[in-house]
């Protein structure tokens, strides 16, 4: 059964998307089968991994609309292995069109869970706001990724995040574990980069990551170009982290179902 994993952070600007895209094309070029959603109305993913919105008929709108499945709305993309449910602006008509709509919250995670035999990772591309469409990532996913820029405001949006996180698990008996936390735009020249590095490890501990994400020029290019960075130039900074995330996260879910077996 595949693990459907969010990746949010109500702060924009922190490298959710880059990290949706570069994650799930690492996850892939490991010969794993993976499904990224765009649950964004902007569409960063979609064009991300090089889809045009003026090309496609079906998107994660019409997935939560139940105008059609989530089968018939995933594309194949040019990088072999992953899969994409796209979207576009028409997405933002959802937080109204579901707002009387029976079971409103369990749409996405409803329509997922007939295709998640078939993928190892579904990644779920949230967007920075507290709405009905993130609720419904949220509900759906069975673990989240928090990526977290080095920066003076960081933790202030960390604790908004939590407390969004508690009163899920509370109001739909939802566990929704932290998969971890994921520092991006890492600069360890500076101070500020190195403090507000060891404090979110003293406040999250083993659930921070090992693999930062370095500030990187390629990075920042890739998505003009419609490719993920490892298309895009896979010796680059950018690449070679995003491939070690990857590989950090497929050891820990591996260590995890070890100690499962054995407890």
């Amino acid at each position: 059964m595949g693990k459907i994993i969010a990746i949010t952070n109500q702060k924009g600007g922190v490298g959710k998307t880059t990290t949706a895209i570069n994650l799930a094309a690492s996850l892939a070029l490991c010969e794993l089968k993976v499904l990224l959603v765009d649950c964004d109305p902007q569409g960063n993913s979609t064009s991300g991994v090089g889809v045009s919105k003026e090309g496609i008929t079906r998107t994660c709108y019409d997935v939560l609309t139940s105008s059609c499945t989530a089968a018939e709305a995933a594309i194949q993309t040019d990088f072999e292995g992953l899969f994409l449910i796209p979207a576009d602006k028409n997405l933002v008509a959802a937080n109204i069109d579901l707002v009387d709509a029976p079971e409103r919250e369990f749409r996405l995670r409803d329509a997922l869970h007939t295709i998640r035999n078939d993928y190892q990772y579904i990644l779920l591309d949230c967007p920075p706001a507290l709405d009905l469409l993130n609720l419904n990532a949220l509900v759906a996913a069975d673990s989240i990724i928090v990526p977290i820029q080095c920066e003076f405001f960081a933790l202030e949006g960390v604790s908004q995040l939590i407390d969004t996180i508690e009163r899920i698990r509370e109001a739909f008996q939802h566990e929704l574990p932290i998969e971890g936390v994921l520092l991006t735009m890492y600069d360890d020249r500076t101070n500020l980069t190195r403090q507000v590095s060891n404090d979110l490890r003293e406040f999250f501990g083993k659930q921070v990551f090992e693999t930062v994400i370095p500030r990187s020029i390629r990075l920042a290019e890739a998505p003009s170009f419609g490719k993920p960075v490892i298309a895009y130039d896979v010796r680059s900074k950018g690449a070679e982290s995003y491939i070690k995330l990857a590989k950090e996260i497929m050891a820990n879910e591996q260590a995890a179902r070890t100690a499962s077996s054995i407890g």
